[in-house]
Order: C-alpha cells, then structure tokens, then sequence
C-alpha cells in the first residue's frame, strides 16, 4: 500500500514495526535522523504484522520523507488456487543448497541466495510452486525424517508454510521498491532480510544500524510465545530443552540475521558489548562499528529549567507496557517504596495497545497491591512536560540498549534507576575510567528483583545530597558523550561513503 509517491530517494529507510505507527526509542531514533539530514530525501518501507496490529500514524512526516509504502506481513489472504506443479529440479537443488548453506553457520562463504533471486524473477520460482509442486513436497518431508524430533507432521508442515510466507511478500517487495542510492534498515529480522534482498537485486550498498540485538529479543518473545506448538507430553519435557518448534522459529531469525550481517556495507551498533554480540552472531567484524545514541541538548537543557526546586516525589517508568519493559516488577516495587514513603506517586508512561492482555494484568496487579491511588497509567506523553515533574526514572527491562529514554532524562535532570541489561551501566556508572570520574547517575539492579529496585528508588528519593550528585553526574555526561551533534557526525561520515559508493559487484559491500 502506497501512502506516499515519490520516485526517487537518497536513503530507503526499511523499518519493521517501528516509524511512523509506533511509538517508543527507536522510531524517536528514527525520527531524529530523518530531521538530523534535511539535505537527504528518504524513502520508507514500513513492514508491519497486521493491519490491525497498528492505528493512525503516531508521527508526522518530516518535508524530506518523499515516499511511503506499507506491508503486511501476516494480513489474511487467499492462497493461490491448488494445481498440480512438477517444480523446477534445478531451483530444487538450489533449495537444498541454500538451507545446507544457512545450516553451516560460516559468515566468509558467499550466499547463494541470488540463484533463487533470479528464478523467482523469471517466474521458475513461484509462491504456486513453494506451496503445491512435488519437488516442494518432497524437499519438506524428507527434512521432516531427517531433522524434526517432534512426533507430529502435520505441526511441522504448516509451521514452514507459517515461516516461509512472508519471504514471498519481501521478495516482491524488493522488486517494486523505488530506485535509492543507500539502503538503512533499523533491525536484521524481516527487514533486514528485505535489506539483503534489495542489495542484490539492485547493487547499492546496505547499512544496518542494531538498537537492540533483533535475534536475542525475538527469542525471548518465542519462549514466552504461546502460539507455537510443544507437542511432548508431561513427562518428556525438560525444563532446560527448548521445543523442536521454538528452535526453529530461533534458528529462521538468526538465518535471517546471517544474511543481513553478510550484506551489509556498515553494521552499527549502539555499544561494545552489543558490537561483540554481532560479531558472534555472523557479522564481520571488519564492518562493524560503535555509533551511541545522542539526544537535543539545548532543547532538554530548556527542559530542565523548567524544573522546581525540590525534588518531585515522583517515580516515573517511560515505555511501551509490554512483557520485554516488565512493569509488573516496576508495580511490585511501588509497594515497598509506597509502604516506607507513603506520599510517593508512581507513573507509568507509554501506550498500551501493543500488548492488551499484558496492559490488563498490570491494571489487575496494581489494584490486587491497592496501588489504585498510588501507581498512575498515564498513557504516551511528552515528555518536555513529563520530565520536569519526575524525582526518579526507571527502567525495569529485562532487555535494552542504549535507552534514549536516560539520555533524555539526564538532560532534563532526572536521576535513573535501572536493570543491569544493555548499555545502562555504563550510562549509570561510566564507561572508562574519565566517564567514572564524572560520578554514579543513579543505581543499577538485577533483573525481576522488585525489593532491589524498591531500595534503590529509596536511595535516591531519601537522600537529597544523593540524589543530586546523581543529577549532575548525568548532566554532565551526557553533555560530555551522548549529544545528537555528535551521533550525526559519525552518521554523515556513514552516509557520504555509502553514498559515494558505485554500483557494487555480485557479492560486493
């Protein structure tokens, strides 16, 4: 669906699930960059689940968004009519060669994917053939005898249809996509594996920038997933073996990784340790780089003047209300923290409708610790107005990367206290021995552990002298290393090489 024409653009932004319809740090990211280079044009592939899965647009188009194309992946359709289809056996073979290839794990052997790339434009390679042909048929039930150690065929088999659909939509995708100099996508995943499509289709180079690690989240979604079959029984199951079915969905991903990692010019991730998990996770270490987030310093610094002079008894948590920002740890601490500092108020910001059946077992929680008067829903909110009424924010995660959220709250003077995932010590502690110097900007705890998250609130809402040298140690550093001024460096220097690069060879970077 075109929401947008254009016919031409300097960057083909490719973003899954994120700008312009969701809320939340990345599409902020994403949004930022987009303002950050009013001298580029851009080009949006918005990939989404369902069409019902989003509402309206949460974020106006900057001038510069020349087009807009969205997708679903998983919207309901008819399949094409059933026919009896011979396949092709040379497209047959390259099947199996691919899936030996993804099997293989090794990042420095080059992808065969672009046989299949050009049989599917040819038309030797269709969904009709994927779905109904016999050599289809044959490649999927011989891997069931030889690979699948779960008793159940008929799981098996419509699970790789279930898995392979949407590489279809990507592939036609790839073919429509208006002509760009630059490929950016904001995740390996769905759009990642678009990203590696587009690259070779059209010979322009790919950059990748990974806020969280797209594998490592998606496998804490599919273990808590209730959707995928686990058809052993009681007593074969072991709690430290992951079903046959959730490894499958885990291996697809980081297949798809794989691929993104193989063709991509630049691999950016926001820190070190996430660097390091890239490299480990196929990427070549020879094309990756470290790019933090920054954030508007003078305009947060008109922020914090806002601010009173006393500290607001105010625990603030901004975020989605999904399971991976676990506010049910968040609601469990405000009562020890509610029970020691009655006249404390707790907020939690961010939209709802991502994870209804989540937002409602918050809702329940809250009530069942009779936290009604006491812990707020506040909804998505601005945070110019938000923050210069907050004492303490919050991060309860069991997964991040390098939250703009601190950042941003830093700068407008609010302390942070946060689970140790991520960059959040660094950003709490220090980085190296100069950023330490600056001071600790809040507390680090572990993860789900409601009581040490209580205390640490505590320390800092009742120890004033605390608290405000947590202030000026965040202050200072994100003035010192997190401004937007310089992320936009490091990316203008990313994006006049990728710009500057010719059409690349088969196989190219």
């Amino acid at each position: 669906m075109i929401i947008k024409q254009g016919r031409e653009a300097d960057v083909g932004l490719l973003l899954e699930g994120t700008f312009p319809y969701v809320s939340g740090g990345v599409s902020s990211w994403v949004n930022q960059i987009i303002r950050g280079f009013p001298e580029l044009t851009f080009a949006i592939c918005f990939i989404g689940s369902r069409a019902e899965d989003y509402g309206d647009m949460r974020y106006p188009l900057p001038d510069n968004v020349v087009h807009l194309e969205v997708h679903y992946l998983h919207d309901s359709q008819a399949q094409p009519p059933v026919m009896p289809r011979k396949g092709d056996a040379v497209v047959a073979g390259q099947v199996r060669d691919l899936h030996d290839y993804f099997r293989q794990r090794d990042s420095t052997q080059p992808s065969p994917m672009g046989g299949l790339l050009q049989a599917f434009r040819d038309g030797r390679y269709t969904q009709e053939d994927f779905l109904y042909s016999r050599s289809s048929w044959d490649f999927i039930t011989d891997q069931y005898r030889t690979r699948c150690t779960d008793p159940s065929f008929v799981d098996y088999f419509w699970t790789v249809r279930i898995m392979h659909a949407p590489l279809w939509k990507l592939m036609a995708i790839a073919e429509n996509f208006i002509p760009v100099r630059v490929y950016h996508t904001i995740s390996t995943g769905y759009a990642g594996y678009l990203g590696a499509l587009l690259k070779q289709r059209r010979r322009r180079p790919l950059l990748l920038s990974e806020h969280g690690i797209y594998t490592k989240e998606r496998k804490i979604d599919l273990f808590q997933a209730e959707w995928i079959r686990d058809n052993r029984g009681v007593l074969e199951k072991d709690s430290s073996e992951v079903a046959y079915f959730r490894g499958l969905w885990v291996r697809f991903f980081e297949v798809l990784g794989r691929e993104c990692y193989q063709h991509a010019h630049r691999i950016i991730a926001l820190y070190e340790t996430n660097r390091l998990r890239q490299v480990a996770d196929g990427a070549p270490g020879e094309r990756t780089m470290n790019i933090p987030n920054g954030i508007n310093l003078p305009h947060l610094e008109k922020v914090r003047e806002k601010r009173g002079p006393q500290i607001p008894l105010t625990v603030c948590l901004i975020g989605r209300v999904v399971p991976i920002k676990d506010v049910k740890t968040f609601i469990r601490a405000m009562r020890t923290v509610v029970n020691r500092l009655p006249e404390v108020e707790a907020w939690i910001a961010g939209p709802e409708d991502e994870d209804p059946e989540y937002a409602k077992d918050c809702h329940n929680l809250t009530t069942g610790l009779g936290l009604d008067d006491k812990v707020k829903f506040l909804g998505f909110q601005k945070i110019d107005e938000l923050l210069p009424k907050v004492g303490v924010m919050v991060l309860s995660s069991i997964s991040e990367a390098l939250p703009l959220v601190i950042l941003e709250g830093y700068a407008a003077g609010v302390p942070c206290v946060s689970t140790d995932v991520g960059s959040c010590r660094q950003l709490i502690e220090g980085l190296d021995e100069e950023d330490r110097a600056l001071g600790v900007s809040g507390e680090v705890v572990g993860i789900a552990d409601p009581e040490a998250l209580a205390d640490a609130i505590l320390k800092l809402l009742t120890n004033p002298e605390r608290w405000q040298q947590a202030q000026a140690a965040g202050i200072a550093r994100v003035g010192r290393y997190y401004t937007q001024e310089m992320m936009f460096a490091k990316y203008r220097a990313v994006y006049d090489d990728a710009l500057a690069q010719p059409d690349l060879p088969d196989g190219g970077h």
